[in-house]
């Protein structure tokens, strides 16, 4: 583990050991930490944030969720480490980030595996959605406990300039996520893909070190990349979902009742985060047009046979469960 690294994990397990005694008595007031790379207000750390006020109200004060948003706490790779060492309790977390820790989620990784949005809800919300949350919560390389599902909308390129065809992104490079199947993806779609820290990523644009990167609207305003990219193009190459997951040995702690108690306020939140992004979303779009991000259509055929490989190289191994998402209407 890099030096950086290690430092952010020291200090949250030293923060750790006065917000989670792990051998706390039932009654004893337990503050809870909780983590994304977004800012107050988006979506997945608003959801949480509300999740905490129901659950302090329904413990009179005992249990409550302090928010470290913004990357305080590392990106999605730290926030997994701590959160399986018990230093973090929740964390929303990209299923890309999680599937180099558990390798079913690589199903929902792969480009073009969804329809659109509508058709990815409708995946995570029926059977094969549990059954996934279920073999993360199961899987030993976890030790995370899955509280749910969050959306994270449909992913698109944006740079300084237009992409509406793979040759345009010859010579370019592209910042992923650190996960080899979003890499090869980007190099199937014609560009170099470069696997970077989230937070890492406004630098690289600002001083060239990447061409651009992909990601949702609310993101590309939410972190101020619209002001070093200025042409999102829609070429709509990944719809991944995200988690919010719970530290597996702080769970092991809790009494029934509270286990209870969390997975209810979770579905709950899972609802609320759903419709706080469709408004937050519609709200990004216009607020980045208003600044001069040029919204530019792609050729999504081109993009989609471009990539094929990528299906056929890691598609084999969940062939039974792509059948059952192509068949989800």
């Amino acid at each position: 583990m890099k030096r950086r690294n290690f430092t952010t994990l020291a200090a949250a397990l030293a923060v750790c050991a006065f917000s989670f005694p792990l051998t706390a008595p039932a009654q004893q007031k337990q503050i809870w930490k909780a983590s994304d790379v977004h800012p107050l207000g988006y979506p997945t750390v608003e959801a949480i944030v509300r999740m905490g006020t129901k659950l302090e109200k329904a413990t009179n004060g005992r249990i409550s969720i302090q928010m470290f948003p913004s990357m305080q706490l590392g990106g999605e790779k730290e926030m997994i480490e701590q959160a399986q060492v018990g230093a973090l309790q929740i964390a929303r977390i990209s299923v890309g980030a999680m599937g180099p820790v558990v390798d079913d989620l690589n199903v929902f990784n792969m480009p073009f595996i969804f329809r659109d949005e509508g058709h990815m809800r409708r995946v995570i919300d029926g059977p094969i959605g549990q059954e996934l949350l279920d073999r993360t919560s199961n899987a030993p390389t976890s030790r995370l406990i899955v509280l749910g599902w969050m959306d994270a909308g449909t992913r698109n390129v944006y740079s300084n300039k237009p992409v509406t065809k793979p040759a345009d992104l010859k010579g370019m490079k592209i910042r992923m996520m650190g996960n080899p199947l979003f890499v090869e993806t980007m190099n199937a779609m014609g560009g170099n893909g470069v696997a970077m820290g989230f937070n890492e990523l406004y630098s690289a644009l600002q001083t060239g070190v990447v061409d651009g990167a992909e990601n949702n609207p609310p993101t590309l305003l939410a972190q101020n990349h619209y002001q070093v990219s200025k042409v999102y193009s829609l070429t709509g190459h990944l719809i991944i979902p995200e988690i919010f997951v719970f530290s597996k040995r702080n769970w092991e702690t809790m009494s029934k009742e509270d286990q209870t108690l969390l997975k209810k306020v979770s579905r709950e939140a899972q609802i609320e985060q759903r419709q706080l992004w469709d408004a937050y979303t519609g709200e990004a779009e216009t607020k980045l047009k208003a600044a001069g991000i040029k919204f530019v259509d792609a050729d999504k055929p081109a993009f989609f046979k471009a990539t094929q490989p990528v299906r056929d190289k890691y598609g084999a191994k969940y062939a039974a469960l792509l059948k059952q998402i192509q068949d989800t209407k």
